[in-house]
């Protein structure tokens, strides 16, 4: 259904690509570029993701669990208190 405005009247999530996001959407939520992450695919480095014909597609569960993975404890400080 659309609304007056041409857009989907349904949620982002509903539909075939729920919890699915392009190349360019994750580029821009992660700010780098789609060179980037393609860099990144053919490096074996980054979110996992599945190609469509041209398109790549990321699962977003799949983007938050690669993310987590990425976290780095930060350093303790030497000499502690003084």
């Amino acid at each position: 259904m659309m609304t007056a405005t041409g857009s989907s009247a349904r949620p982002a999530s509903a539909g075939l690509l729920g919890g699915w996001i392009s190349r360019l959407d994750l580029a821009l939520e992660l700010g780098v570029t789609v060179d980037t992450l393609r860099r990144w695919e053919a490096q074996r480095f980054g979110p996992p993701c599945v190609r469509a014909g041209r398109k790549v597609f990321y699962r977003r569960d799949g983007v938050r669990d690669w993310l987590q993975l990425q976290e780095v404890p930060s350093p303790r400080r030497a000499g502690g208190r003084r």
